[in-house]
Formats: C-alpha cells, sequence, structure tokens
C-alpha cells in the first residue's frame, strides 16, 4: 500500500518510532536511526532472551537500520543527505534541538521542499511546558487520564504499558497520511506536523472539556464503572475470574435482567431508564455482582452469551493466546527471527482487503544492520564510509547488507 515513501526516522523510544512501525508494515521503506553506542533507549526496556531484547523484536520490524551520531557535524551532514530523498521525517527531540543541529525544517526543505516532518515531544513546540522533558507517563497524568482512572477511594492510576505513547503513534500515522495525501493529491507543498503527547492523550477522554464548561462538571475515579452508563463494571466469577460487561444502552441492560432472572427490573422505574439506572447505579451493580460471583466463569459467559449479553472475560496474556478468536484471525502471528529461530508478536492492524500489509521482518538486533548499504545509496564511497566508521560517527553492522 504504501511502496514508494521513504520515511527517515530519528525519533526514540516508543511514539515516534510506533509511527515507522505502522508505516512500515504497509510497504514504507523506513530507515531507522539510532545512535552507533547505545542504540534506540527501547532496546533496554522489557525482557530479554540470551541478550536478546524481546521488545525490540517489535518495535524494529522492518525498519532498516541506520547508526550514526547526529550530534557530530559529519552525522548531520549524513541525515541532510538522506533527508533528502525522502517523503517523510520522523523526530522526537526537545523543541530547538533540531535547529541547534542545522536539521531544521527551513534547513531541510531547501533541498527537499515536498519533505514531511512530524515533530514529536511531550508538550509541544509552543507553549511554557515546551522545554520540559516529556513522557508517555507524565502526559497521562496531565491530561487527566490518570485522574479518572482507579478506586474512588484509591490513588489516580497510571496505565502499566505505554498507553500515551501508543495513541500518540496513532495519531502521528494517521497524520502522516493527511499530509501525504494533501502534498500527492492537491498538489501541495511539504510541512510540519506538530504533535504533542499530552493533547493526544487528552483528545481520546471524551466530553469532558464540554461537560466541564457548561455544566461545571469534574469527572472523578469510579472503578471500573462508567459515569455515563449502568451497568457496566468488571465483575468476579465464583472461581475467582472476572468478566467485563457493557450493557449500558437500555435494550443490553433488559437483555441482562432477563438473563439473570430479574425480569421484574426490566417495568422497574429504578432501572428502566439510562438515567434512572445511574442514579440507581449501586443497587443495580450489586445485583449484577451478587449473580455472577455465585457462579463460575463457564456458567456465567454461556448463559449471558444466550441473552446476547455484552460480556467478555477479563484475559492475560496467556489466555490471549490460546483464544480460538485471535487464533481465527491470525491477531499474533508467528515470524522467522535470525536469533530466536522463531517469535510470536501482535499482527497488523487494521486489515485492508486488497492492500494487505506485512511484516518484512523482526527487528535486527545488531545496531548499524544498514549502515553500509544506505550510504552507498546516497552516493558515499567507501573512503568516506570507512572515515566516519574509523571517528566513531557511524557503526557498521558485520552480518548486515553491503549493497
Amino acid at each position: 500500500m504504501l511502496e514508494g515513501v521513504r520515511v527517515l526516522d530519528i525519533s526514540n523510544l516508543i511514539a515516534g518510532p510506533g509511527i515507522s512501525t505502522i508505516l512500515a508494515d504497509f510497504g514504507a521503506d523506513v530507515i531507522k536511526v539510532e545512535h552507533p553506542d547505545i542504540g534506540d533507549y527501547i532496546r533496554n526496556w522489557g525482557h530479554r532472551k540470551n541478550g536478546v531484547p524481546l521488545a525490540w523484536k517489535s518495535h524494529g520490524r522492518g525498519k532498516r537500520l541506520l547508526a550514526v551520531n547526529i550530534s557530530r557535524p559529519e552525522g548531520q551532514q549524513v541525515i541532510r543527505r538522506i533527508a533528502a530523498d525522502v517523503d517523510v521525517m520522523i523526530e522526537s527531540f526537545r523543541p530547538g534541538k533540531l535547529e541547534s543541529w542545522g536539521l531544521d525544517y527551513k534547513t531541510l526543505a531547501q533541498d527537499n521542499p515536498g519533505l514531511i516532518l512530524i515533530r514529536i515531544t511531550g508538550w509541544g513546540q509552543t507553549g511554557p511546558y515546551r522545554n520540559r522533558p516529556g513522557f508517555g507517563t507524565l502526559a497521562e497524568a496531565l491530561s487527566g487520564f490518570a485522574h479518572i482512572t482507579g478506586q474512588p477511594a484509591g490513588p489516580p492510576t497510571l496505565p502499566s504499558f505505554a498507553l500515551g505513547d501508543g495513541a500518540t503513534s496513532l495519531v502521528g500515522a494517521y497524520s502522516v497520511m493527511m499530509a501525504l495525501y494533501h502534498r500527492d493529491v492537491h498538489g501541495g507543498s511539504g510541512q510540519t506536523i506538530d504533535l504533542s503527547l499530552f493533547e493526544s492523550m487528552f483528545s481520546l477522554l471524551g466530553p469532558q472539556a464540554i461537560e466541564y464548561d457548561q455544566l461545571g462538571i469534574i469527572q472523578n475515579r469510579v472503578g471500573n464503572r462508567s459515569p455515563r452508563g449502568v451497568p457496566r463494571n468488571a465483575y468476579e466469577t465464583k472461581d475467582g475470574r472476572w468478566v467485563a460487561i457493557s450493557a449500558s444502552a437500555s435494550d443490553m441492560a433488559f437483555r441482562l435482567f432477563r438473563a439473570i432472572g430479574r425480569d421484574d427490573m426490566v417495568d422497574d422505574p429504578r432501572y428502566a431508564t439510562a438515567a434512572s439506572r445511574i442514579e440507581n447505579g449501586d443497587t443495580v451493580d450489586g445485583i449484577v455482582a451478587d449473580w455472577i460471583r455465585r457462579r463460575p466463569l463457564a456458567d456465567v459467559l454461556a448463559r449471558l452469551e444466550s441473552f446476547d449479553v455484552p460480556v467478555s472475560p477479563v484475559y492475560d496474556i496467556g489466555q490471549i493466546m490460546q483464544d480460538p478468536q485471535y487464533r481465527a484471525r491470525q491477531s499474533i502471528v508467528q515470524l522467522p527471527d535470525e536469533d530466536l529461530g522463531s517469535v510470536k508478536m501482535a499482527n497488523i492492524v487494521p486489515r485492508f482487503s486488497r492492500t494487505p500489509g506485512t511484516i518484512r521482518h523482526t527487528g535486527r538486533t545488531e545496531m548499524g544492520y544498514d549502515t553500509q548499504s544506505i550510504l552507498r545509496s546516497i552516493g558515499m564511497t567507501d573512503g568516506e564510509i570507512n572515515a566516519l566508521s574509523e571517528k566513531g560517527t557511524i557503526r557498521i553492522a558485520s552480518r548486515g547488507p553491503k549493497k
């Protein structure tokens, strides 16, 4: 689908590289730049097997690897030469860093006026917080997400995975595609995209702004319930498993009431409307929770599914790996890997009927895997490449392609 789209990714960690992963999955040629001594920080994140960083296998998939020190003038010249012949450049340095290196958009656009530069920071390129360190965790806090997450009597709760970064990767990917469409279909020029982690998170949190503006409502923590609909919660079964139910629409709530043998609740004015169920949410949840806790998971699912109640077991990753729906859709794919033999990881989303994506290869463990072939492709001689290698400005892998 994106064959012919060229991407230069000089970002680090998750949000920026997440954008280039999505683009690579659908055919873009992605050059991923890493520091020649330490690589992308994601290489040191999470678990390893036999010294191999597992998270990197997924985050680095489908990309060509270039190890170059951008903080050195000769490294900056390498980046500028590559940027002259790509469609998209992704960066995640603090505001002003590219400018200090002579890699600002105005300079790059002199050689490549069609360039799309997406700039990812915690707080954006403008505003009083622009120079603060910015990470997904901080964005999850400042966006209001942590405030509304957790039990009512408990502390604000941060996600145990990179939610803010993942959301920003998705926003970034569709931002790039809109900029490409504007350039290539409408005859526009290149441009910069100012993308912040905190605004990506804030954009997901629903109508809080208008509710506060018009009614003064501040949403607070309600555990697994929803302030906008009842019943919606996670409930524990007799055998210690959990199920999630989302039945806040009236027809779904009524199906649930009938499934648990409480037909009387359908016509009871305390539960007959969405507003009345919210007002009596504690009672509704108590009735549903009591019915579920007296039955094992299998019985709960069989009964509720027979009434077409929206219900799902709460899975851990081990259960996900065994689930027939995941298997039927190949939501987890098994791939050959040069270090580990084969590995499993999440498959590509979404599914296109005519132009499906493909994971060309897992993340290469050796830094600078494609350095030599990339630099040769921009016209550098072996003498120039060897000189940069001797200075430590670049890193050349022992087993990467040479041409």
